[in-house]
């Protein structure tokens, strides 16, 4: 077993269990407890788990399900370099979808002198972000507030965005592992991301370094849906060379 796939399992392991033991993990893996605390550093240190004396127990749910606010403030200036990169992408007479993740948002911010620009979009914090962007056009989906992440689930009215000819989707994640794609905690949120990108002639994942190896509750991309990946450079090279074999484009940045 490959080491990053080691850690995802135990990852698994601590989400369905609620707490492991080191000894339960020596045991279970057929390695040492030096190994097995290095890998829960690792993904103490990712903010998969949390370390306690002798194992480690799972995160919150309250932890994992973050305002945009506070999502905002975290990694800014690699989300920052994220949605550069991003933009370079964007045409401005295409037609885009940006969800309503605080990575993606960060692209919003670099699109406002685009002329000819549509945004497809679930998030209000965006289209707020886009007032003062004459040039570019923003079409929304409807359907019951998140207040938390200033969006909107249910895809109320989805049919419209079938009249676009929709070039690119951009979309962030909780996490991003392999073989399950990317995942998010939202049941509803991870339903109306599978519909979007449906949509998309390329599907382009946006997330930073600490989304590596993550694994929410529910897959709404398989790796085989996804064209490219947009990172910093601190993203897991382990992990970034699997999913460069699965014929996936990442850009780190």
């Amino acid at each position: 077993m490959y080491l990053e796939e080691r850690r995802q399992e135990i990852v698994k392991l601590i989400e369905s269990s609620g707490r492991v033991s080191v000894s339960e993990l020596s045991a279970k893996f057929a390695v040492s407890d030096v190994t097995v605390r290095s890998d829960l550093q690792a993904l103490s240190a990712r903010n998969l788990i949390v370390r306690t004396h002798g194992g480690a127990v799972s995160s919150s749910r309250g932890s994992r399900e973050l305002s945009l606010a506070v999502r905002a403030q975290q990694k800014p200036s690699e989300k920052e370099r994220i949605g550069k990169a991003a933009t370079a992408l964007i045409d401005g007479d295409n037609a885009v979808i940006i969800d309503s993740s605080s990575t993606a948002l960060a692209i919003a911010r670099h699109l406002k002198h685009h002329r000819d620009l549509t945004i497809l979009t679930n998030s209000i914090a965006l289209a707020q972000e886009m007032l003062d962007a004459p040039g570019v056009t923003v079409a929304m989906v409807g359907g019951t507030l998140r207040r938390d992440m200033g969006s909107l689930t249910g895809g109320f009215g989805l049919e419209m965005f079938e009249e676009f000819n929709i070039q690119k989707g951009f979309f962030g994640a909780y996490g991003l592992s392999v073989p399950e794609g990317l995942t998010e905690t939202s049941l509803a949120e991870a339903e109306l991301k599978r519909k979007l990108i449906a949509m998309c002639r390329e599907v382009i994942a946006v997330i930073d370094s600490t989304k590596w190896g993550r694994l929410g509750v529910t897959s709404f991309a398989a790796p085989g849906l996804i064209h490219r990946v947009i990172t910093d450079v601190d993203a897991p090279p382990d992990l970034v060379e699997r999913v460069r074999a699965l014929d996936i484009q990442v850009d780190l940045v």
